[in-house]
């Protein structure tokens, strides 16, 4: 049932006592605590499982709760909030004390989004309070982007779920640094690179995770993985042995002689990525020995595909 009015004020009530609330955005669903109190989000922490170095992406309904958030807002963040917001674009920046290092995994960054989607906007606004939510399951597992994913991965660990239907964009937002003197892409996503460079022009790539605090959520090796083993593979070489899923975008699988069950994945990148955890949730129900995922093409519009893809099957 789609949430109602009443719902949101209800889990706004939540919120505001130190409770944790599932909502949903337009990239996947949150797993929120009121970010101003620092018992709440080390209740995610516990219920996710999570890592104490993985820091969490604070929740805003307008661009002036941001900047009451941070100590400078640059001139590229006020361009690519502009532009991209509400939206799939986390901002990295030098965070005030208001933000508990619990939030930020000790760093003094934090990563601030405005989510694109009516019940999170209003879950916000109704609240008062800017919302700490990573994605509303357990640690490394499936992202969930309907509200019964939710349910199957939390059950009862979480203190209420608002539905808003499934999420249209289906995987995280990008993140990008704009804390140092040069922006750092930190995770791929929801919106291109091409499309940030277009508006603030080119910017570097964080290319291996450092030990320690991660500057920004999803730079585990292992993460966004189904229960059950997933594999990357080219030209529709499914393996020999034991019975599977095979997500195909391009070519059919290799062989016939052993039981595999097929799902065609989306044409385009955009469509692919809506559908990618959804269709990860369908093939691990089945409990098959292996997924097997047709390798979509190396090119700079896949880029946030490939991420999840290879983080996946790590």
């Amino acid at each position: 049932m789609p949430s109602t009015s009443a719902d949101i004020e209800h889990a706004a009530q939540l919120l505001r006592a130190g409770r944790l609330v599932a909502f949903p955005t337009e990239t996947v669903y949150g797993l929120g605590a009121n970010a101003l109190d620092p018992e709440a989000v080390a209740r995610i922490y516990e219920v996710k499982g999570r890592p104490a170095t993985s820091p969490l992406i604070v929740h805003v309904a307008s661009v002036e709760m941001a900047k009451s958030l941070v100590t400078n807002w640059p001139d590229q963040a006020e361009r690519l909030a502009q532009k991209f917001w509400p939206g799939p674009l986390t901002l990295v920046l030098e965070k005030r004390p208001a933000i508990s290092p619990i939030v930020t995994a000790g760093l003094t960054t934090v990563g601030l989004r405005m989510p694109n989607h009516p019940v999170a906007l209003a879950l916000i606004q109704v609240a008062g309070v800017p919302l700490a939510a990573p994605s509303a399951n357990r640690f490394t597992q499936l992202s969930p982007t309907t509200a019964d994913h939710v349910r199957q991965s939390l059950g009862g660990d979480v203190d209420f779920i608002l539905d808003g239907g499934p999420c249209e964009v289906g995987i995280e937002s990008t993140v990008l640094s704009l804390a140092g003197p040069q922006a750092v892409l930190l995770r791929p996503g929801g919106i291109s690179r091409s499309e940030i460079e277009s508006i603030i022009g080119p910017m570097t790539t964080a290319t291996e995770t450092p030990e320690g605090a991660h500057p920004a959520p999803g730079m585990h090796p292992r993460h966004y993985s189904p229960r059950t083993r997933l594999l990357l593979v080219k030209n529709g070489e499914v393996p020999s042995q034991g019975s599977g899923i095979y997500l195909q975008h391009q070519h059919p699988p290799s062989r016939a002689d052993i039981e595999v069950i097929v799902i065609a994945m989306p044409a385009t990148a955009t469509g692919y990525a809506a559908a990618l955890y959804d269709k990860l949730h369908q093939a691990d129900t089945h409990a098959p020995d292996w997924i097997a995922v047709d390798c979509p093409p190396h090119t700079p519009d896949w880029e946030a595909v490939h991420d999840r893809l290879t983080r996946a099957s790590s």
